[in-house]
């Protein structure tokens, strides 16, 4: 008989991925708000994974841990350092940090493939995450994009954007425990908050609100609750990740 949590955990894995690919398209198409929207999105598929592997009856497979992390190499590591390189509006202000931006994207895109093949091969089994995780990653990518890109609520500003992308990739990279968002840990409930505020910045963004409206205001205020919740995590986060204590020794 198939176990269907398995079946769902594949389907979510697949779901990710595929809105990382379109993540991807619509960047390279110019439309980094809807690209944002689809990272968003992905992230409660990627959620969904590890919760229908966690209830199959066989428990999460090998094979399912490859699956998923090539599927957030494609959504959390290649589309954000899409976001990262490619800029289709205010081309002039972006002309001059072109070659930066390439490269700050490669280096994103390498700590996150790093990070993930670590995880596969030795850290699934911690209690906690060693370095930022991918999808916490994408996140902060994209608050800095709405503050510093597109929509640029804090105005089109290539240092700030690229200052916080090398911070991101190393944070990865860096071997500081941050919290799995499992039931019990302290940061579950602010991160769910932070992803409704995500939604809040982000859908309304989509319609295009001319500055000063009710949905640009909403977006704002929504995209500055996203960024403490996002802040929060990378601040917080590890002060929240239990440490064993060692296992006394006998006299």
């Amino acid at each position: 008989m198939t176990d269907r949590y398995r079946v769902y955990a594949n389907l979510s894995t697949l779901a990710n991925a595929a809105l990382g690919v379109g993540a991807i398209l619509y960047i390279l198409a110019g439309n980094k708000l809807w690209a944002m929207l689809l990272i968003a999105s992905a992230i409660g598929f990627d959620g969904l994974d590890g919760v229908f592997s966690r209830r199959s009856s066989a428990g999460p497979s090998r094979f399912g841990r490859v699956a998923d992390s090539v599927a957030d190499a494609v959504t959390f590591g290649v589309a954000p350092a899409f976001l990262i390189a490619v800029h289709t509006g205010d081309v002039g202000t972006w002309a001059p940090w072109v070659p930066l931006a390439s490269a700050l994207a490669a280096a994103y895109l390498a700590a996150a493939v790093a990070r993930l093949v670590y995880f596969t091969a030795r850290a699934f089994q911690r209690p906690h995450f060693l370095g930022v995780p991918t999808p916490q990653a994408a996140l902060a990518v994209t608050v800095a994009i709405l503050f510093h890109d597109t929509p640029g609520f804090a105005g089109v500003a290539p240092v700030g954007l690229l200052t916080g992308a090398a911070v991101i990739s190393l944070l990865m990279v860096v071997p500081i425990p941050y919290p799995k968002l499992r039931r019990g840990n302290a940061m579950r409930l602010p991160m769910a908050a932070t992803a409704v505020a995500a939604a809040l910045a982000l859908v309304p963004l989509q319609f295009r609100p001319s500055t000063g409206s009710a949905l640009y205001d909403l977006a704002l205020g929504a995209a500055f609750a996203f960024l403490v919740g996002v802040a929060s995590y990378y601040v917080v986060g590890p002060f929240t990740v239990r440490r064993d204590r060692p296992a006394p020794t006998a006299p």
